[in-house]
């Protein structure tokens, strides 16, 4: 892989300094299964207590009370009969960066038919093992695969239905990479979903100083701003690799409550809903 970067800079925020880089013009060669795996990341996030009560996760399941609606409509289309017609039938999803298994088990519980995909061998078995102790989903259980989207979108390119990266993107390595390879394993005419941080100072101020500084809702170092993206800069990663976004919704997380919510702007967090175009 062959990196043209342009000069770093430096942001300020308050007392707080960034440097950041500007875009970069990146050769890819996918020859590296693992290029846009951050180790660090996966190390981190498998040191965690991802299920009960003291989990530092329990935002991801409250998180589940609108995002999963969300796949859901995405994937309802415009039928108006949503509440008796299931999404998910006859539909084959993949989950990238499925983590502890908490989206993967709330969708398996509405019926979809999906496969977790996470290069941490820990974490596959950490979601494993708590999938087989849910009654809810005990007819109908996510599958988890321990390998990258960079393998798997190359064993099966063109498989899926829809594919989910939430709270994902913003934790990789060579991003454009990372969703061009999540569309190789979308069906054409299917929906690929996000969630994630923009690149702004309030997502700045909300998601590192805020909750990882101030109440240390989440642990410190969870997110690097370097990595956060605009919903324009993915739009135009989207785009460029045949896919034409549907929907952008702005959202916001209440600590003191445990609620999310859907809110008028996305300068901070939102949901990403895209199509896979034929041609």
């Amino acid at each position: 892989m062959n990196i043209h970067c342009a000069v770093k800079r430096c942001v300020t925020f308050g007392h707080y300094r960034l440097i950041v880089s500007d875009a970069c013009k990146i050769n890819y060669s996918t020859s590296n299964k693992r290029a846009t795996v951050d180790d660090g990341e996966i190390e981190r996030l498998s040191s965690l207590v991802w299920w009960g009560p003291q989990s530092p996760c329990y935002p991801l399941r409250s998180f589940n009370t609108i995002r999963v609606p969300f796949i859901m409509d995405g994937l309802g289309g415009n039928s108006s009969d949503k509440k008796t017609i299931n999404p998910f039938a006859n539909k084959k999803l993949l989950e990238v960066g499925s983590g502890g298994g908490i989206l993967a088990e709330a969708l398996a519980a509405k019926g979809a038919d999906i496969i977790g995909l996470e290069p941490g061998q820990e974490l596959v078995d950490v979601a494993q093992n708590h999938c087989d102790t849910n009654p809810d989903i005990a007819d109908n259980k996510p599958k988890y695969v321990c390998t990258t989207i960079e393998e798997h979108s190359e064993q099966y390119p063109g498989y899926y239905d829809a594919v989910v990266a939430s709270e994902v993107i913003e934790h990789v390595l060579n991003q454009e990479l990372f969703v061009e390879c999540c569309i190789r394993a979308l069906k054409p005419g299917g929906r690929i979903f996000f969630t994630t941080q923009s690149k702004t100072f309030l997502a700045w101020f909300h998601h590192i100083f805020v909750f990882e500084s101030v109440i240390k809702l989440v642990p410190k170092g969870t997110h690097e701003y370097d990595k956060f993206i605009t919903p324009k800069t993915l739009t135009g990663i989207l785009e460029r690799h045949n896919c034409r976004v549907e929907l952008v919704r702005g959202m916001m997380y209440y600590p003191w409550s445990d609620k999310w919510k859907w809110i008028r702007y996305s300068h901070a967090y939102y949901a990403l809903q895209a199509i896979k175009l034929n041609n």
